[in-house]
């Protein structure tokens, strides 16, 4: 082409439509990186092929979008008309159209986007320093004396938790410790009752409960101050925040999780009628082996009594000793004064033979004199001996029991064999023995005085 001016021939690179939407298109893909866009979805279209077609707009603009199937598939959600998201998107340009679009990568509901990041950066954060290792976590007691109930005290979870606990253990303590669950400074609240309670040590285990709701409503437990109060809490803590599919900060680092507010009550209760029904099988083994040490005491008492020898049999095997040996005595005097009155008359005999007469006088009155130190000595022995027996006889009266009770006392015992010295060892209504001289009395106690001296 020639310059009307100058003459010149002049080069003209022109063009076509298709070239033109080509070269665009190139320059938009190696000018912009990938690209995080929140705005609102509109004109969603859902062909056959699976593909998505939609605008994203906000107040002033929009763009056209398109998301292939094999990107939408990974969608974990259902996008709407209207609502607010979060994608990732490579800029490009449709070629047969020429119309500007955005290819989306990723596409995440905008605000659980954002909060859902931040959970997960704090998770791993958190994890990172052993906030969520077993071994750090408290044991729960099987049997707690008092439980805390850290929640919003007009929701849904602290009836729930009441009703759970007055259904399986209704005689455990509970105490709640009121606070905001959801909303601005919620997450101060719910760490310093936290810290109150710990502080208290009311109670040995503690409950931080709130119903159902999005991640949003939750978030109060996925703040690290919770999370940081949990951990420092001496007490245990099981959490039961929302439903079986919500997980929070605070079910990673608490010592237990419940899926619900009711999961965390049964879990930390006692069952009523499983520890009744313990209880009684504890009251029949006792029982029975009550009823086993009583047969095998009686069965000891009986074998000692037949070893045991009554003190009157034994005074009787006494008497009838001492009349032996009296006996005995008798004989040996007569046998002694027999040998001596045969000496005495083969000794008078031969002084007949010698008749020597002073000198059988004077045996005759030495002979005369032994015999009366003799019957003197017998006489002192004889009473020394029946002295001796009296008191050993008046000693074993003195000690033996049969001695007190003739004299009207008793030996009273409980259903146990133990001795009953004071009045407040039995109640009214106990059965007890009576011991007296002659029987045993069985009987019950209807009134006790005790002495005020």
């Amino acid at each position: 082409m020639t310059d009307q001016t100058t003459g010149q021939q002049i080069f003209r690179n022109i063009y076509t439509v298709s070239r033109l939407n080509h070269e665009v298109r190139s320059l938009l893909d190696s000018g912009f990186p990938l690209l995080w866009i929140e705005a609102e979805l509109s004109n969603l279209a859902r062909p056959a092929s699976g593909h998505l077609y939609f605008s994203l707009k906000d107040e002033k603009a929009q763009v056209r979008c398109s998301m292939f199937r094999n990107r939408n598939l990974n969608l974990g959600f259902s996008p709407k008309n209207g609502q607010q998201v979060l994608v990732r998107a490579k800029i490009g340009l449709y070629e047969p159209r020429g119309e500007f679009q955005l290819v989306i990568e990723h596409m995440e509901e905008a605000g659980d986007g954002a909060l859902r990041r931040a959970f997960d950066e704090l998770k791993l954060r958190l994890d990172s320093e052993g906030l969520f290792d077993s071994a750090r976590k408290k044991t729960i007691p099987a049997l707690p004396r008092c439980v805390g109930v850290i929640t919003s005290p007009s929701g849904a979870a602290i009836h729930d938790i009441m009703t759970t606990l007055q259904r399986r253990f209704p005689a455990l303590p509970i105490i709640i410790y009121p606070v905001a669950v959801q909303g601005k400074d919620s997450a101060q609240q719910i760490a310093k009752m936290i810290a109150t309670a710990d502080r208290r040590q009311d109670c040995d285990i503690l409950i931080v409960a709130r119903g159902g709701g999005s991640l949003e409503d939750l978030w109060s437990f996925n703040e690290e101050v919770v999370a940081r109060a949990i951990v420092h809490c001496s007490i245990p803590i099981v959490t039961g925040i929302g439903h079986e599919i919500d997980f929070t900060i605070a079910d990673f680092v608490a010592d237990q999780r419940a899926a619900t507010p009711t999961g965390a009550a049964e879990l930390i209760s006692p069952n009523q009628q499983e520890w009744l029904g313990r209880l009684h099988q504890l009251q029949q083994r006792l029982s029975w082996l009550t009823r086993s040490q009583l047969h095998q005491r009686q069965q000891q008492l009986q074998h000692l009594q037949k070893r045991l020898q009554h003190p009157g049999r034994r005074l009787r095997d006494m008497a009838q000793r001492l009349d032996e040996l009296e006996l005995r005595l008798q004989r040996a005097q007569q046998n002694f004064l027999h040998q001596s009155r045969a000496r005495i008359e083969h000794v008078h005999e031969r002084l007949l033979r010698h008749s020597p007469a002073h000198r059988l006088t004077a045996f005759k009155n030495r002979n005369e004199n032994l015999a009366t130190r003799l019957k003197i000595a017998m006489q002192h022995q004889l009473v020394l001996r029946q002295k001796q027996l009296q008191q050993q006889a008046h000693a074993l009266d003195t000690v033996s029991p049969l001695a007190t009770l003739g004299r009207g006392y008793a030996i009273v015992t409980n259903e146990k064999k133990q001795i009953i010295r004071q009045a407040k060892q039995v109640k009214t209504g106990d059965h007890i023995k009576a011991q007296v001289g002659e029987g045993q009395l069985y009987c019950q106690v209807t009134r006790i005085e005790e002495s005020h001296e």
